[in-house]
């Protein structure tokens, strides 16, 4: 027997869920399937299980894309103050933590519940694969719930990133199938690997963590930085990688002392007994001066200005050749993806196929670090939703 829809959303994440809600909300027979058991298993373990859901700074230049316009029209048709405005209407309580983020005060399940509540009309099935999906008047779906036939179709498999959580390249395939351009790819927030003369160094230094200013060509961020077993992670490192290029052979500048201006610290106080290396530890973690900076024990009276100079360039200036990245495995989002220009920016809708739509992270449109990628799946869905079967 087929069953048969007005529409079928791929992929039970944040974008998908907001496409089918509001599918549903314009009375539309929706069918939302997902291939694993879980439903927004991104959602429940972001924000270390309080769910980062938005950013009150989301605009268009906190992200990437090959086309830095595309993403305009969708954040505007539903930002950040309006998913806020939905989850103030559940009574879920919240907080900013810094830079615009914000958390649930208690749990991320707090929002799949919110959005399991919007999507009540909506026939949600797990465990359902899709084995094909092909299109003649209508899409017509093979999966392992049987045949689906649907007017229209939202693809919302997201990219790349955890694949332990279920991720595949899908919503790729779907694409090129239909003859769609799908962009190269890559990880993107992901930790970064240094090259072999500084790993052991780094490796010692693993778990201190200081804030910094990361720079790679244009680029800045100015966060906490973390030195791990294999290189270097933290909120600014996250933020950078998705702006690298390639990973290999490419280095990043760290200002590590940002707020200050250490060759001024120490003219200040170039008559001092006291070592250079304990004086640097009233500004940096003890561990960093012990390891980079052993033989800094001369006092600063005795140090000529030329070599403290040097310490200070070091410190402000401080290189890490990169060789790579921890990979799809430890990426929260990826880089690439469905060509933009093969999308229509205000309803999210394929040029070649009508009534196909594309969401969320299968897209080429990359947030920063803190809830920009959550509005867009938000922001993304809620167009799509809107659109599908509409009369323009």
């Amino acid at each position: 027997m087929i069953y048969s829809v007005d529409v079928v959303v791929i992929g039970a994440g944040a974008a998908g869920l907001m496409a089918a809600a509001e599918a549903s909300k314009r009375g539309l027979k929706v069918c939302l399937i997902e291939h694993t058991s879980k439903i927004g298993e991104k959602i429940r373990i972001s924000g270390g299980g309080r769910c980062n859901f938005t950013n009150l700074n989301a605009a268009p230049e906190n992200y990437i894309s090959r086309n830095p316009h595309f993403m305009k029209s969708a954040l505007s048709q539903y930002t950040q103050h309006d998913f806020i405005k939905l989850v103030k209407a559940y009574k879920i309580d919240f907080h900013e933590k810094t830079l615009g983020q914000l958390f649930c005060d208690g749990s991320a399940k707090q929002i799949i519940n919110m959005l399991l509540n919007e999507c009540r009309h909506v026939d949600i099935r797990t465990n359902c694969t899709v084995n094909s999906l092909t299109k003649k008047d209508d899409f017509i779906l093979e999966t392992t719930a049987g045949t689906m036939t649907a007017k229209s179709v939202v693809i919302a498999t997201g990219g790349l990133s955890i694949p332990r959580m279920g991720a595949t390249d899908f919503g790729y395939k779907i694409a090129r199938q239909f003859g769609i351009k799908v962009l190269s790819t890559q990880p993107a927030l992901v930790p970064l690997t240094v090259d072999g003369n500084i790993k052991e160094t780094f490796a010692s230094l693993s778990g201190v963590s200081q804030p910094a200013i990361v720079s790679y060509k244009n680029r800045h961020f100015k966060e906490n930085i973390l030195f791990t077993h294999r290189g270097l992670s933290g909120p600014a490192i996250l933020q950078i990688s998705s702006y690298m290029e390639k990973f290999s052979k490419e280095h990043i500048t760290m200002n590590l002392l940002p707020e200050i201006d250490l060759k001024d610290e120490f003219m200040l106080h170039k008559d001092s007994k006291q070592p250079v290396s304990k004086f640097l530890k009233q500004y940096l973690p003890n561990r960093f001066i012990d390891v980079m900076l052993p033989e800094s024990d001369h006092s600063l009276t005795d140090m000529k200005k030329d070599t403290l100079f040097q310490i200070a360039d070091s410190i402000h200036k401080f290189k890490a050749n990169i060789d790579g990245s921890e990979g799809y495995q430890k990426a929260e989002v990826t880089v690439g993806g469905v060509d933009t220009n093969e999308l229509s920016s205000k309803t999210m809708m394929s040029k070649k196929v009508p009534q196909l739509f594309f969401v969320g992270e299968v897209v080429d449109v990359t947030g920063w670090l803190g809830g920009y990628n959550f509005q867009w799946a938000w922001s993304s869905g809620y167009v799509a939703g809107q659109n599908i079967l509409a009369e323009h």
